[in-house]
Formats: structure tokens, C-alpha cells, sequence
């Protein structure tokens, strides 16, 4: 594994750790608004950070 994977690495973890933050802090009746349960953060939060790197 190079430094280089390993930084990409952080740098999604930490996309995805503020990303989730964010969208825990919406209420049940936000997440739904915008088709979303509390169920689907993870995954939705993962896949962001993984398309945003």
C-alpha cells in the first residue's frame, strides 16, 4: 500500500465522517423529504465520500 492510497484513504474517511455528522443531525421528517431514512445514511454517506475523491 503507497502513501498516496493510504491519504486517499483519510480523505474519503473524512468526507464520510462529516458527511454522516450532517445528515444525522436532520430530523426524521427532513431525511424524508429528500427520500431518505436513517437506515440509508451510511450507505448514502459512503457512497458520496467515495464519488466526491
Amino acid at each position: 500500500m503507497t502513501i498516496s492510497t493510504i491519504a486517499r484513504y483519510l480523505r474519503v474517511w473524512r468526507r464520510y465522517n462529516k458527511t454522516l455528522n450532517e445528515l444525522a443531525r436532520l430530523s426524521d421528517r427532513e431525511l424524508a423529504d429528500i427520500g431518505m431514512t436513517r437506515g440509508d445514511l451510511y450507505t448514502r454517506a459512503w457512497d458520496s465520500a467515495q464519488k466526491a475523491a
